[in-house]
């Protein structure tokens, strides 16, 4: 620490570095070993989070000792613990221990994988991994790829490619200043099509009613007559149609869309056929699951997310082109991927990756990803054997969506009763809602709601390596409970049927 005027000394004494690596090590192990029986979510009050970062900028430089009983002691205990094999929230890898030190490395060497000459390992360590990851699903292994922050950047870096190659809208030097264009239009599933794709539509200043939203079948899955005759509506209209996004996994119900017929479609009418697979592509890595992703291989483009499915922390997301050139011409013998995405400055994300894959292999994944499948099929053999829950979905991959409804006013919906049907159905939703709510704030787990046919369900997103059939029986449990619980004190107030 710097005083009198001088210089602070820029690196730590290597003992010094040692003995806090060592510390820090330490931390690591011992959360991996506790994270199953901590509180999934925060047990404090929100100001009690604000209060222990409520400090001022530092003038003086504090003693790193001090810095890391700081992490130890506000950092973790206030972190909502994604690792627990209880977080079943939006869709978060778990993270892989080995991936830990992945990221130490990285910062160590800390390298800018945007150009080759700044990043030679970098920069060949993730054109491995494109390749290991097409390979592993079943895609075309000389496709043209990166890793990005996410599916959002994924999907960004898809459709501007499928907007360069297959329109005439020129992005880079007139941009919206050009000549009056059509209306450029994408289509992807009503129901399950991803949040993404609207936001990648109003970032590449299309306008987010240039995204159709296709009419889906009973099962979630897109209605490809219902995409025929939309087209053929759009065309008349004067709008260009350019590209289709089929889901291989979709947010709420895992829903993987007919890949084959719309793959199709987009090759009659010369369209670009993206497969968003964030949530759930990886699955093609297990032979009895590659059926249902039949067609991916025909994608244009395929985005996947690492960091969801194969466990990886954040951030990793992929994404493969088919053709790379489409995406940029890399120089003979060098791949400088800042030519490829949005990203100039790009951090060294490949390295978790690359190590995870060496650590699990094909075999140690696979194995993974049949028993996220086991739990979500656990859970729904809960689901349909209680009188009280209601499932409104088959169970297909890891994400799992389902209802708490009182057998009683099962009954009810079927015989509608003097009570009006919309009472109740808003009375369920707002019990649903309360039961995910009470759950999540016992400590118990960490779980979400969503909207599927416009009611509240509850949703659990199993993508967590270390979450047996125990932990899904254990939360099934804590959900009932509350669930009588809430429905015994809410029932009268409700002004309904006690």
């Amino acid at each position: 620490m710097a005083s009198d005027g001088e210089l602070p000394v820029a690196d730590l004494d290597s003992d010094e570095f040692r003995e806090l690596g060592y510390r820090t090590v330490d931390l690591i192990a011992n959360y991996y070993e506790t994270v199953e029986d901590r509180p999934v979510y925060l047990q404090a009050d929100p100001e009690d989070v604000v209060a222990a970062f409520d400090e001022p900028l530092p003038e003086e430089g504090e003693d790193p000792e001090a810095i890391l009983d700081a992490v130890e002691e506000f950092v973790v205990p206030y972190a909502t613990h994604t690792p627990s094999p209880r977080y079943f929230g939006f869709v978060m890898g778990s993270g892989t221990p080995l991936a830990s030190l992945a990221d130490a490395v990285a910062a160590t060497v800390n390298m800018n994988v945007g150009v080759w000459h700044p990043a030679p390992s970098g920069t060949e360590v993730e054109r491995r991994c494109i390749r290991w990851l097409a390979e592993a699903v079943g895609y075309p292994t000389d496709t043209g790829g990166l890793l990005t922050s996410g599916g959002t950047m994924a999907n960004f870096t898809a459709l501007l490619s499928a907007l360069r190659d297959r329109t005439d809208y020129e992005t880079t030097d007139t941009g919206l200043q050009g000549a009056d264009r059509p209306r450029y239009t994408l289509y992807t599933s009503d129901h399950e099509g991803h949040s993404s794709v609207v936001r990648v539509a109003d970032m590449l200043n299309l306008g987010r009613d240039a995204v159709r939203r296709v009419p889906s079948r009973d099962d979630f899955t897109m209605d490809v007559d219902a995409l025929k005759r939309m087209l053929e509506a759009d065309e008349a209209n004067g709008d260009e149609p350019f590209c289709v996004v089929g889901q291989a996994g979709s947010i709420n119900v895992s829903a993987i869309d007919p890949l084959d017929e719309i793959a199709d479609v987009c090759e009659e009418r010369d369209l670009w056929f993206h497969v968003d697979g964030a949530c759930g592509a990886v699955g093609a890595m297990v032979p009895e699951f590659e059926s249902r992703y039949a067609g991916m291989e025909r994608g244009d483009s395929v985005t996947l997310d690492p960091h969801k499915w194969l466990f990886v922390p954040y951030e990793c997301g992929a994404v493969f082109v088919r053709e790379q050139d489409v995406l940029a011409t890399a120089g003979a013998g060098e791949t400088n991927y800042y030519e490829f995405g949005p990203q100039m400055s790009r951090g060294f994300r490949a390295l978790k990756l690359w190590m995870s894959l060496k650590h699990y292999g094909l075999e140690g994944y696979r194995a993974l990803l049949r028993e996220s499948v086991e739990c979500a099929v656990r859970l729904d053999d809960l689901v349909r054997s209680h009188d009280d829950f209601a499932a409104v979905q088959e169970p297909n991959l890891f994400i799992y969506s389902f209802r708490y409804v009182p057998a009683d006013l099962q009954e009810a919906l079927a015989d509608p009763p003097a009570v009006p049907l919309a009472r109740v159905h808003e009375y369920l939703d707002e019990l649903n809602q309360g039961i995910a709510d009470e759950v999540v704030q016992s400590g118990l787990a960490f779980l979400t709601t969503t909207t599927v046919h416009d009611r509240r369900t509850l949703r659990m997103s199993i993508c967590s390596h270390r979450t047996t059939e125990e932990d899904v029986e254990r939360v099934f449990d804590g959900l009932a409970e509350a669930g009588a619980r809430l429905d015994s004190n809410w029932r009268e107030s409700a002004s309904l049927p006690v």
